[in-house]
């Protein structure tokens, strides 16, 4: 080897020293954030600029979903994570530390074409909890709601929307089509006008081919949510691990999002800086309750009661429930109902007159005076006329729902009578509407 080959050699192998120590430093200095996809192009991205510019270092974005996020900073393969929704009280949540750092709001979206013009809490639970099927029922045209949910039981869009709608962020809905994330979600809406799902307002910012539907007639503005007149509103949270090596460089990077650049960086994407919103964190409880009461819920116990419709895969992930289990609390419930119709009648005595009479499926002894409007559909009762018609037949525009609602029944009882084992029927075919 020539002295002048070992000069260059050396040089060149400093150089690579160099080199390596420098891409290390810039390494160790950078941050992994992970998180839901929306949340990551709509506010991430600046932030992480802003946070860059201001010589902290650099951050690297890695957006999926909520769950992979909290999954990769509880393994110390990511410093943080975007969640919206705190800590679900799991072993591996409570290794980490979840910090409020922002508010946004829910959206429940369909494509941009439906004509739906608004909903109330009531019918966007009924929905989700698959007591409502059809967008007739909920003032829109004659079509199957057909409704999206990403299927990730951690996913913290569904999680908090689940968590306002029925008291816990575990509870399986009727949601048969399922994506990995948010954004796959909003572009599968994007593509049917029958679509239903829920999103972030950050993410559909802009997306002309998706309409959020205001609920309860408030529309889903920054304004609103502001305000907390938009009853969907939820913080946002940022998620390090305590034991992480770089714990101490991602907590700079929560303080970070205090400061002025920060929030003005949030409220260019419509999402409302923690400390702008003191007024939603002392009104969130009384909020959260206002709700439950709404739409006719409670938070129970124990574990998690699947949505009739409710697809096989989140009730596996979250509280497993055979079919054969459905039927049979199908059947308990109507024998109970069963007995306190009949214990409601054995306290019945005197005479009843000008009364509007609907149905006679629990009805005996003899009655005299039906209304004008339905006596055509009666007769006359007799002691012998107790049971009901046990059977109807499926005219143009029926929906399960509707038919279950005009003979007292539940949906699930239905599908269970008639070995139904989807929501769609045919004009024409008979169904099964009564136990006996």
């Amino acid at each position: 080897m020539s002295v002048r080959f070992a000069r260059l050699f050396c040089l060149a192998l400093v150089g690579v020293c160099f080199s390596t120590a420098a891409t290390a430093a810039t390494k160790s200095g950078s941050l992994v954030w992970r998180g839901d996809d929306a949340t990551a192009n709509a506010v991430m991205n600046e932030v992480g600029k802003a946070w860059t510019q201001a010589g902290h270092g650099r951050i690297e974005l890695q957006p999926f979903n909520t769950a992979s996020g909290l999954d990769a900073v509880s393994n110390g393969t990511a410093d943080l994570a975007g969640s919206a929704r705190p800590s679900d009280g799991s072993a591996q949540n409570d290794r980490l530390t979840f910090t409020p750092v922002a508010w946004s709001g829910l959206v429940i979206i369909t494509q941009a074409s439906n004509p739906i013009r608004s909903l109330t809490l009531k019918q966007v639970h009924d929905i989700y909890y698959g007591r409502i099927h059809n967008w007739s029922e909920v003032g829109g045209r004659n079509a199957p709601i057909d409704v999206y949910a990403v299927a990730s039981p951690g996913d913290g869009v569904e999680y908090s929307l689940r968590s306002l709608l029925f008291g816990r962020g575990n509870q399986p809905v009727a949601a048969p089509r399922l994506y990995v994330n948010t954004r796959k979600l909003e572009e599968g809406i994007a593509l049917n006008p029958n679509g239903l799902g829920v999103a972030m307002l950050t993410g559909i910012g802009g997306n002309p081919k998706l309409k959020a539907i205001p609920i309860n007639g408030r529309a889903p503005t920054t304004a609103n949510i502001a305000n907390g007149s938009y009853p969907l509103f939820i913080p946002l949270y940022l998620v390090t691990n305590p034991r992480s090596a770089k714990t101490e460089q991602a907590q700079d990077f929560v303080e970070f999002l205090k400061t002025e650049p920060a929030k003005a960086a949030l409220r260019r994407h419509g999402v409302l800086p923690y400390e702008d919103g003191t007024r939603l964190a002392a009104m969130d409880a009384e909020r959260r309750s206002t709700i439950l009461a709404e739409v006719g819920a409670r938070v129970p116990h124990g574990t998690p009661i699947s949505a009739p419709g409710a697809t096989y895969a989140a009730r596996a992930a979250i509280a497993p429930t055979s079919q054969r289990t459905v039927q049979a609390r199908a059947a308990l419930e109507e024998r109970r109902e069963r007995a306190a119709d009949d214990a409601r009648l054995e306290r019945v005595s005197g005479s009843v007159s000008n009364v509007a009479v609907t149905g006679v499926e629990h009805a005996s002894g003899s009655a005299t005076t039906v209304s004008q409007a339905n006596g055509k559909d009666f007769g006359r009762v007799n002691a012998g006329a107790t049971q009901a018609r046990s059977t109807y037949k499926v005219v143009r525009g029926d929906t399960l729902s509707s038919i279950a609602k005009a003979h007292s029944v539940d949906v699930a009882q239905l599908r269970a009578w008639n070995r139904l084992k989807s929501d769609n029927l045919q004009q024409g075919q008979v169904l099964r509407v009564s136990k006996r």
